[in-house]
């Protein structure tokens, strides 16, 4: 197992790649020209079983080790970007308006290129990698379309590992947990249907904006009153839309909204207990509700054994104290809870420093982290598939 001082040869040629990457970010499925670039850099390195065009524009790439037979597993990095007009300031900021790489995806696959290039260049295991480079991990679940696509049985992946950026932890900490990491994703709408009418008459309507502020205050007893208060559950109304003059009730108004929570059973209970909150809330004032709920991204479960060989993998480069193997799960979202659903694996944390946080316009991948995922992946790699 290697220590940081044996990676930080590459940073110079990753730091390139990343911030080509950063001038020129493109969204969801369409990463015609990342994943091209992607392509081009995998050949360069003398790897020959490389397939585009998985899920779109989605890559998975094998490269064998010299150690003899053995399992493969899987390193995800995800590519797409984020409709935001970048205000950072850097001289690699975007050159597309409206675009940018404000979540590192940008930093995960450079990072991810520069493990193939060594993996490629040593071949000190066993077995095989499976480099996969995911699109859509924002807002097209590009996760759940790989593996409906059959990429975990279609290589033969045993193992699937995941790794993501974390502005505020300094430059060289890891950061993981067994269990639940992050919350599932889930949206609802609630359409109250009132009677309109005069602004002069309330007694005479039914009005579904006062009825609307019942059901946003009444969804908050779901989760102070009807839930464990050990168990993590958000549901945060996010919409409300609702009549367009100063003078009339309208007939309808709409309540959108989120569910946040690490606990599967959770997500049973909140469609349910929402729908019969808005409906019995909207029945008792004679208004009538169309409810709907849509299942996004599923909790995020890293698998003990898997993140026991991560932590071992991460401590191997940086030490023990600079890995955290018992961080609090957060109530964000991530689309590769869909690969570890089809396969034992973790998703663990890699500082970015004092940064802005991810989603930000003013966000920028640290460089200084480069070498730290780089080394995190090959250490992996070779603890894994060990002869």
């Amino acid at each position: 197992m290697r220590g940081i001082e044996g990676f930080e040869m590459v940073t110079n040629e990753v730091v390139a790649w990343r911030r080509y990457l950063h001038e020129n970010p493109e969204l969801g499925y369409a990463l015609y020209n990342t994943a091209n670039f992607v392509v081009e850099k995998l050949a360069s390195f003398g790897i020959n079983h490389i397939e585009a065009g998985i899920a779109e524009t989605g890559i998975v790439a094998l490269i064998h080790g010299e150690l003899g037979d053995g399992p493969t597993i899987g390193l995800r990095a995800d590519m797409d970007a984020l409709p935001i007009l970048e205000a950072s300031g850097k001289p690699w900021a975007s050159k597309i308006s409206g675009k940018m790489h404000a979540c590192g995806h940008d930093g995960h696959t450079a990072m991810l290129l520069g493990a193939a290039k060594y993996l490629a260049a040593h071949r000190n295991f066993k077995g095989a990698v499976a480099l996969i480079f995911q699109p859509a991990e924002e807002d097209g679940r590009g996760g759940e379309k790989m593996v409906q696509e059959g990429i975990m049985e279609r290589f033969e992946i045993s193992k699937v590992f995941g790794l993501h950026n974390y502005p505020g932890l300094d430059i060289g900490k890891f950061s993981i947990c067994s269990g639940p990491i992050q919350a599932g994703l889930d949206e609802f709408d609630i359409v109250i249907r009132g009677k309109g009418g005069h602004a002069a008459t309330p007694h005479k309507n039914v009005d579904p904006i006062v009825i609307g502020g019942q059901v946003i205050v009444g969804l908050q007893a779901l989760v102070s009153r009807n839930t464990d208060p050990q168990e993590a559950l958000v549901i945060s109304v996010t919409k409300m839309n609702a009549g367009n003059a100063y003078n009339i009730i309208p007939d309808q108004a709409e309540i959108s909204g989120t569910v946040r929570t690490l606990s599967p059973s959770l997500r049973d209970f909140a469609e349910k207990a929402i729908s019969e909150a808005a409906r019995g809330i909207a029945g008792g004032f004679g208004a009538h509700v169309d409810f709907r709920y849509r299942r996004l991204e599923p909790v995020t479960i890293n698998h003990e054994a898997e993140t026991k060989l991560a932590v071992q993998a991460a401590r191997g480069l940086v030490g023990t104290e600079a890995v955290n193997d018992r961080i609090k799960p957060g109530m964000g979202s991530e689309d590769f809870a869909y690969m570890l659903e089809a396969r034992p694996g973790s998703y663990i944390f890699l500082g970015n420093g004092p940064t802005a946080s991810v989603h930000n316009p003013e966000y920028d991948f640290n460089d200084e982290a480069l070498p730290y995922g780089v080394g995190y992946w090959v250490n992996l790699v070779e603890t894994e598939l060990a002869a």
